[in-house]
């Protein structure tokens, strides 16, 4: 069964560190969770995952739901089998990639009707749906189908917004049958603030396993996006989760987990690394650039990645170059790598009451 447990509250801050426990094992918060969108990782191996670090992984409820299919995975044992991990799993909703199809969709309070970005196909997701979806999958932790209010927006539209995910969240809860499975509800209303009270109140009220913000990153500038999350975590009940959903830049991590949240997932280390883009403790890194062909030194002398252990950014460089797949392979390693050991790191700091000491020793490091 699911549960949540703070294990540490850092001195100077409202970072703090825990541990949740599934059905398919626990992990440590503060935790990244790395996208693998169509029940992959793209371009590692769950072993390449355990051997990372990786405890939790998240899967695209929109996408398995077209292709292969919930209803498939499930014959086939459920997706943990179906994948080869046995760790925790938390699959999304729908609701963000609905989002994204923007012309391709419409929505009413009964739910979303969508064109498939694969071949044109009609759908409907409705909240009920989406619970079903999930439950067939097997995820350790369902989210509630929310709309993601886009940015920017009028107060009008982010309160109506709101108010459909808060429908919406009622009837998630309603059809939820599978109890070992937790469900986490979802907070919106866009930049406001009074909207952002509203609907946490609301979503807090139909008490879920845990809680997430939504409808951040959408295109809103940083420190509209910091104040929101300054402002929203708080009224989030302390013994629950809490999730900034779609976060993932170093920085963001850095300055949520200040904040007090607990988990995090992004796309950012595996589709910056088949883009070249690697991250360092200095800052990013382009390996495309001509500064790298003849330079013998690892991406990051201190890391101790696979990597980083065995290739030189001028061979990174050249692989990036010749469109070899080894490419992929070895950058989405070291990204990981970077992210996971820099929630490890995290979660030390946490535990020895000196986050804010790293969180400043982190920025002074980088030189971006």
């Amino acid at each position: 069964m699911f549960s949540f447990k703070v294990e540490h509250q850092d001195a100077q801050s409202s970072a703090r560190s825990g541990r949740i426990a599934t059905v398919h094992g626990e992990f440590q918060t503060p935790v990244f969770i790395p996208v693998g969108t169509q029940g992959s990782v793209k371009a590692l191996t769950p072993e390449d995952l355990l051997s990372l670090g990786v405890e939790i992984i998240l899967a695209n409820t929109y996408h398995l739901f077209l292709r292969p299919g919930h209803e498939r995975i499930a014959r086939l044992g459920g997706l943990h089998d179906f994948m080869h991990w046995q760790g925790p799993i938390l699959t999304d909703s729908g609701g963000y990639q609905v989002y994204s199809l923007g012309a391709l969709r419409k929505i009413s309070p009964e739910g979303v009707s969508f064109r498939s970005h694969l071949d044109g196909s009609s759908h409907f997701l409705s909240p009920e749906l989406a619970i079903q979806i999930q439950e067939a999958l097997g995820s350790d932790i369902a989210m509630c189908l929310d709309e993601c209010t886009p940015y920017p927006v009028t107060y009008d539209y982010a309160r109506s917004s709101h108010e459909l995910t808060r429908d919406w969240a009622v009837r998630c809860k309603q059809a939820h049958q599978k109890k070992e499975q937790a469900l986490f509800g979802i907070i919106q209303g866009g930049n406001f603030k009074d909207l952002r009270k509203e609907s946490a109140e609301a979503i807090v009220n139909l008490e879920f396993d845990g809680y997430a913000l939504g409808g951040l990153s959408v295109g809103e500038e940083k420190d509209a996006r910091q104040e929101i999350m300054a402002y929203t975590l708080p009224l989030l009940p302390g013994e629950k989760s809490r999730y900034l959903m779609g976060l993932g830049t170093p920085e963001d991590l850095i300055e949520g987990v200040g904040l007090g949240a607990d988990m995090f997932d992004c796309v950012l280390p595996t589709r910056n690394a088949r883009n070249g883009m690697l991250f360092t403790r200095e800052g990013s890194m382009n390996i495309k650039k001509a500064e790298y062909v003849e330079d013998p030194q690892p991406v990051d002398p201190e890391c101790t990645c696979y990597t980083c252990r065995h290739y030189s950014r001028a061979y990174l460089r050249h692989l990036y170059v010749a469109k070899e797949l080894l490419s992929y392979r070895l950058n989405t390693l070291h990204n990981i790598h970077y992210f996971m050991e820099l929630m490890q790191d995290v979660r030390g700091a946490i535990e020895q009451d000196r986050f804010m000491e790293f969180k400043k020793a982190f920025y002074k490091q980088r030189k971006e």
